[in-house]
C-alpha cells in the first residue's frame, strides 16, 4: 500500500507539472498574458525578498564566523603564552634543583 501511495503521488506530481506546462502553452489572449505576467512578477518579487533574507542571513553567519575565528585565535595565543610560562617555570625548577644537588654534593665533600 505504501508503494501504491507513492506511485499515486508521483502520478499526481507529473500531472500537475503537465497541467502547468499546458497552461503556459495555451495562453491565447492578452488578458491571459497579463494574468501570467502578473503571476510571474509576483513570483519574482517573492524570490527577490527571499534572496534578500538569505543574503542577510549569510552576512550574519559570516560575521559570526569571523567572531568565532577571532576568539579561537585569541585562545590559541593565550594557550601559547601559558605554555611558554609553564616551560619557563619548568626550566627554573630544574635549575633550582640542579643548584640544590650541586650544593648538597659540595657540602658532602
Amino acid at each position: 500500500s505504501a508503494q501504491i501511495a507513492d506511485l499515486q503521488q508521483k502520478l499526481l506530481d507529473a500531472d500537475n507539472g503537465d497541467r502547468a506546462k499546458q497552461r503556459w502553452d495555451s495562453i491565447a489572449t492578452i488578458l491571459e498574458a497579463k494574468c501570467a505576467l502578473k503571476y510571474l512578477l509576483g513570483e519574482l518579487v517573492s524570490s527577490k525578498v527571499q534572496e534578500s533574507k538569505l543574503q542577510s542571513s549569510l552576512a550574519q553567519s559570516q560575521a559570526s564566523c569571523s567572531d568565532v575565528q577571532k576568539m579561537l585565535m585569541e585562545e590559541r595565543n593565550h594557550t601559547a603564552e601559558l605554555e611558554a610560562e609553564f616551560q619557563n617555570q619548568i626550566l627554573v625548577q630544574e635549575q633550582q634543583h640542579q643548584e640544590k644537588v650541586n650544593h648538597s654534593s659540595w657540602i658532602l665533600e
